[in-house]
């Protein structure tokens, strides 16, 4: 029997969590986790009691709007911010927790994440934002590309 590294584990979830996306254009999962322990998740999509964009269609595909530009011009929310709202909304502590998610974070969110108190950001997939990168380097944030054969970073 193989059991799975923490960081492993933990990514793994992420790829579960982002199923529950509605978002035409990228399905995106986030959990946010201390001591090993899941404080919360997050999937990007329109914010509670609001139309799916699978329902109703894609803002930023009719607008022609880019992957990584102009944030602002989608109905829905990314799957950080959703954990982070979600982790905000339980009365829930995320200073010092790690970001794992699947994607890299985006500006809007890499900002979100370092005044929560973020400590260690793992990610799945790259995503083109160099001043989210610039950012997080500057605030000293580990920030790790999961990878299954480098040893733990987290948890």
């Amino acid at each position: 029997m193989h059991r799975p590294s923490w960081d492993q584990y933990f990514i793994d979830i992420t790829h579960l969590v982002a199923t529950r996306s509605t978002c035409i254009r990228r399905q995106v999962g986030a959990i946010l986790v201390k001591d090993r322990n899941i404080l919360a998740t997050g999937y990007n999509g329109v914010p509670s009691g609001i139309s799916h964009c699978d329902t109703v269609g894609c803002l930023r595909e009719r607008l022609n709007v880019p992957s990584g530009e102009r944030h602002e011009l989608c109905r829905g929310l990314h799957a950080e911010q959703n954990a982070i709202i979600q982790a905000a909304k339980h009365g829930i502590n995320i200073d010092g927790s790690t970001l794992y998610c699947t994607t890299m974070p985006c500006i809007i969110c890499t900002k979100m994440l370092i005044n929560a108190g973020i400590s260690i950001v793992v990610y799945a997939e790259g995503y083109a934002d160099d001043l989210a990168r610039e950012m997080l380097a500057e605030t000293g944030i580990k920030v790790c590309l999961f990878n299954p054969e480098n040893v733990e970073h987290t948890a």
